[in-house]
Order: structure tokens, then C-alpha cells, then sequence
């Protein structure tokens, strides 16, 4: 990492730095978004993917935690672009931008407390096997409910949740981890969406009260509509069916679309990638990195 924006300016990344008493520090009150940046070496271009629709989604966050960002979208936008040229990197990046509460304070509570904005990007390729696919174990952990989180919000705290079913996963063997709903249902990955393919619809499940509204994952259905022509069907997915799946993935800005071929060491299917899940990889990363003019309004020029 060579720069960040840090207290309204791009400074080395070195100097990017909070106190140790800071509020967000202290008690995980802080939003963020993950945003991927795609180097297109035939282009000569990065490309940043979704970048107004994962800042969209940030202020809707911060409002959760009451957190004012003081910078328009306009400015975040332009801030991000900055601070990419200026890092300049010719290699998939990602991004992230944080809001937090930056006072030096101790004590619970939201309101009162001085709020702050940042950005850093790192150098950033696939953060799971996308090619041959990982295994995956259903966590013993259960998603936070809605009546002990605000739900859709991207909060730094809540991913302790996320961290105790990934760290049981790499304890187990496996590469990531499936979180079930408090009722029972299946629902997400350990920081990711999950896809099911069966008689060839795609199946995810709903929004209502529990998962994260994934950028990804809405970018995905558009795409298993527009391309693939698929039946896409938003409901409740019971464990057992992850067992009966012809095909299985997550999905999200870290994940991209990672295929899953094992659950609790059963084989999905075969074992293998499956051709759905190839087929939507082709057509995501064409349109992620530039290549697709018909999805040229997903993606940011950064160069």
C-alpha cells in the first residue's frame, strides 16, 4: 500500500493512522464497503466496479449507526479515483472505504461522538479458489437477527460474527464456512451470498431480515436473466438442500463467485465446477473488467 485518504487528504500510507482510544476502535462502531478495482491489461485500464452503488449502500449504513459522512457522493467518488492513480496500480485492487466514529472516547452510545471518513486500497487477487472450487462446513454459529442488528447495513462490529464461522471452518479443514439463520434456513456465507442451481433455475435466498443485499449478488441475478436466460428464484432454503444441489456458490466483492464443491464432505454433484457457475464466472468478470459494453455503466474508469 502505497497512499491512503485519511483526515480529508491522500497522505502516505504509513501516516494513516487512529489512536488506540478511538471510538470505533474500541467498541466496532464503524461502516465499510469492499469495492474491486479489475486491471484490464488490453485496456491499459482499471476498472472499479459498482463504485457509486457500494457508496450508495455506505450511506445507508452510516445512518444506521448514525454516522454523518461529510463528503457528497460526488466527492467519494472522485476521492476514490484520486487515490487509485495515485497508488497506481497495474493489478486487480480492492477498496476500502471506511466511516467510523473517530472521537478519542470511552463510553457506549452513537450520538455526540465526532465522525470520520477514510479510504485505502491494497494490491488484492482471488481471496478463494474461483477455478476448482472450495469446500465448506455449516457453521455451529448462526446469523445475528434483525431484532439484535440493523440488518443491510455493512457494520464493522457485526463481522465478529463472520470471523468466529470462518475461524470454526479453517479448524475443520474447510475453506469458508455456511451461517444459518436464526430459524433454521440457510443464510450466507461467512461474509458472502450463496447461490443454489437445481433443474437448472437458480435459486438464493430472500432478502427479508437476514442477509446482506449483496451488490454482487444483485448483479448476478441480472446476469443469470439477461444471459443466461435462467429462472431466478428468491426464497427460504432449508440446510438439507445444500446436499441435493446440482451446483452450489458464493457470492460477493472478496468471494467474486467462488464455486463450492464440497459441504460437510459430501460432494456437490460431482465434485466439480459446474457449467452454470462457469458460465456466469465468464460473463461476470467480462463485464467487471470492461470487456462487455452493454454493462459499461457497472464499471469506473480509474486511469
Amino acid at each position: 500500500m502505497k497512499y491512503a485518504f485519511f483526515k480529508g487528504k491522500i497522505v502516505p500510507f504509513a501516516d494513516a493512522k487512529i489512536s488506540i482510544m478511538t471510538h470505533a476502535f474500541n467498541y466496532g462502531t464503524g461502516v465499510f464497503e469492499g469495492i474491486r478495482g479489475y486491471w484490464n491489461s488490453g485496456k491499459n485500464q482499471l476498472y472499479i466496479l459498482k463504485l457509486r452503488e457500494h457508496y450508495e449502500r455506505l450511506q445507508r449504513s452510516a445512518l444506521s449507526l448514525k454516522i454523518n459522512i461529510k463528503y457528497s457522493m460526488e466527492e467519494m467518488i472522485k476521492t476514490t479515483i484520486e487515490l487509485a492513480k495515485a497508488n497506481g496500480y497495474k493489478e486487480d485492487v480492492y477498496i476500502r472505504p471506511l466511516a467510523y466514529k473517530s472521537q478519542e472516547k470511552i463510553g457506549l452510545g452513537l450520538t455526540g461522538i465526532d465522525d470520520d471518513f477514510c479510504i485505502f486500497l491494497a494490491p488484492f487477487g482471488a481471496y478463494l479458489d474461483i477455478s476448482n472450487g472450495i469446500k465448506v462446513g455449516i457453521s455451529s454459529w448462526r446469523r445475528i437477527a434483525s431484532h439484535s442488528l440493523p440488518q443491510g447495513a455493512k457494520m464493522t462490529g457485526a463481522y465478529i460474527n463472520s470471523s468466529l464461522a470462518k475461524a470454526e471452518a479453517l479448524e475443520k479443514g474447510y475453506d469458508e464456512a455456511i451461517l444459518l439463520s436464526p430459524d433454521g434456513t440457510v443464510a450466507e456465507g461467512s461474509g458472502e451470498n450463496i447461490f443454489l442451481v437445481k433443474d437448472n433455475k437458480l435459486i438464493t435466498p430472500p432478502l427479508a431480515e437476514i442477509i446482506l443485499p449483496g451488490i454482487t449478488r444483485v448483479a448476478l441475478l441480472e446476469l443469470a436473466d439477461e444471459e443466461l436466460k435462467l429462472e431466478t428464484i428468491e426464497r427460504h432454503v432449508k440446510p438439507q438442500e445444500l446436499f441435493q444441489a446440482d451446483e452450489l456458490f458464493f457470492c460477493g466483492t472478496g468471494a467474486q463467485i467462488s464455486p463450492i464443491v464440497e459441504v460437510d464432505g459430501k460432494k456437490v454433484k460431482d465434485g466439480k465446477v459446474g457449467p452454470i457457475t462457469k458460465k456466469l464466472q465468464a460473463v461476470y468478470f467480462k463485464a467487471a473488467k470492461g470487456d462487455d459494453p452493454k454493462y459499461s455503466d457497472w464499471v469506473t474508469p480509474a486511469y
